[in-house]
């Protein structure tokens, strides 16, 4: 066969959903889709992060490149969040979706006798419901062949300390992202999970400090805390045709830090 020319935006005339995207990977994530042409909705949860959410809209009308972006507000651990998101990217972008990065969580530590019922719901509403759930408005949308990424962390394998609901979150995730990718597979769809090491993010500071240098003793690259870029182009890269063979896959994103 010919070798086909490569386009320089990938991801022209695709529509994509990214949550929490106001800061941090989920910021970094909508940005590198909208460098590749995608039009994106921007979620966010925090009043206080409408700003933010706008400067990454501002950024993204910058890049002149046929990209675009709408901006959403909502309360993830509502239950009819995922249909508010859908319905304004619809309205927004037309009635089709191509990608869904399920990008946004909660992280906090606490020993075991600290826990709560509350903790758990606080963690599990955010970090697996509304990814599920998210999906699951999606899907009626879904144009083939759909991207969904899930963000996990090398805290669903790494054991850590005073991290129990958190790992527990993300390995749901992971076990999660691998159920839907065989249930979704005759479309076409792939769904994959990404897993960040230590990454340059607010989230990043609730996390112990020595939990943290001990991480970057065995990264193997470099023994650095990961970029939002870093993270990012792997996760665009799996929103790609280059991708379209990979699917119910945790990618560890940690620069060698775990090895799967």
């Amino acid at each position: 066969m010919a070798s086909q020319i490569l386009s320089t935006l990938p991801l022209e005339g695709k529509v994509a959903i990214v949550t929490g995207a106001s800061r941090g990977i989920g910021a970094g994530i909508a940005l590198e889709l909208a460098r590749r042409g995608a039009k994106v909705t921007l979620v966010y949860t925090s009043p206080k992060s409408g700003k933010l959410a706008e400067e990454i809209a501002s950024k993204i009308t910058s890049l002149n490149n046929g990209s675009g972006s709408t901006i959403v507000q909502v309360d993830l651990k509502q239950i009819d969040a995922p249909e508010k998101i859908v319905r304004a990217t619809t309205e927004a972008f037309g009635d089709k979706i191509d990608i869904l990065v399920n990008n946004a969580g909660v992280l906090y530590g606490k020993s075991l006798s600290e826990t709560t019922a509350d903790d758990y719901a606080a963690i599990f509403d955010v970090n697996v419901r509304a990814p599920l759930l998210m999906t699951k408005a999606v899907l009626p949308h879904l144009r083939a062949p759909g991207r969904i990424i899930n963000m996990s962390s090398v805290g669903a394998r790494a054991c850590f300390p005073r991290m129990s609901l958190y790992a527990a979150s993300k390995a749901a995730i992971e076990g999660m992202t691998r159920s839907l990718a065989q249930e979704l597979g005759d479309e076409g769809h792939t769904v994959n999970a990404v897993a960040p090491g230590p990454t340059e993010s607010e989230m990043l500071d609730n996390v112990p400090k020595d939990v943290i240098e001990g991480q970057l003793k065995i990264t193997a690259v470099e023994h650095r805390v990961g970029t939002t870029d870093d993270i990012a182009r792997i996760v665009a890269w799996l929103c790609g045709e280059d991708s379209k063979w990979v699917s119910g896959q945790t990618i560890s994103a940690s620069g060698g830090f775990l090895m799967l």
